[in-house]
């Protein structure tokens, strides 16, 4: 009989182990999210420092995971020009691998395409949620790509924290991670979150 596993309960081991993925931490594996970004204009210093603020109002409650995709994670992706040609943007795409007698299944919370081209998987978590419980999950989907000879980007995000992921799939896979980003520090950190996800959508469109 087969077993049915939910993507959110497989541990990091396990998906590591599936998949035979493995941490690198030679830092020029993922030079993109430090290397080459564009500046940003001061009005979109603008918007980012609303949205911060914005946040931080709403988080003196409790609020829905909808609620952090509503109020940080879409103007991010607007100002970063994911919502215009040539990307565009699935919800709640259900994701589904067998493989010796266990079938595991999830749900991708934003999926960004670029002509059948994965860009970035995004893991929206309540705020009460670490960004690395969301990472196993995160990988899972990543490896999950059509086109698994292109590097894949990914941001995990509980509203307050932000976090880059890239996977690159070969006989042995290997993924890497950014520094995490946080609206709790001084300034306003969405400047570089913005900045990274242009980056990526820059490399995505010159990687045709």
């Amino acid at each position: 009989m087969t077993k049915a596993v939910s993507a959110s309960d497989l541990t990091l081991h396990e998906v590591k182990t599936k998949f035979n993925l493995q941490q690198v931490s030679d830092e020029s594996f993922f030079s993109e999210w430090q290397d080459g970004l564009p500046e940003i204009k001061a009005e979109e210093k603008e918007w980012c420092d609303r949205i911060k603020a914005d946040f931080l109002s709403l988080e003196e409650y409790e609020f829905h995971e909808e609620i952090v995709k509503l109020a940080v994670l879409a103007p991010i992706l607007s100002l970063a020009g994911f919502f215009r040609h040539p990307f565009y943007a699935n919800a709640e795409v259900q994701i589904m691998d067998e493989d010796e007698g266990q079938t595991v299944r999830g749900k991708i919370d934003v999926l960004l395409l670029k002509q059948q081209f994965w860009i970035a998987v995004i893991e929206a978590k309540n705020k009460q949620f670490s960004l690395i419980k969301a990472l196993s999950q995160t990988l899972f989907y990543m490896m999950g790509t059509p086109f698994p000879e292109k590097p894949t980007f990914g941001l995990l995000t509980n509203g307050s924290h932000f976090m880059f992921v890239k996977v690159l799939q070969g006989k042995e896979s290997q993924y890497a991670l950014s520094d995490e980003f946080s609206l709790y520090r001084r300034g306003n950190e969405l400047y570089s979150v913005i900045k990274i996800l242009r980056r990526l959508g820059q490399l995505s469109v010159t990687s045709d």
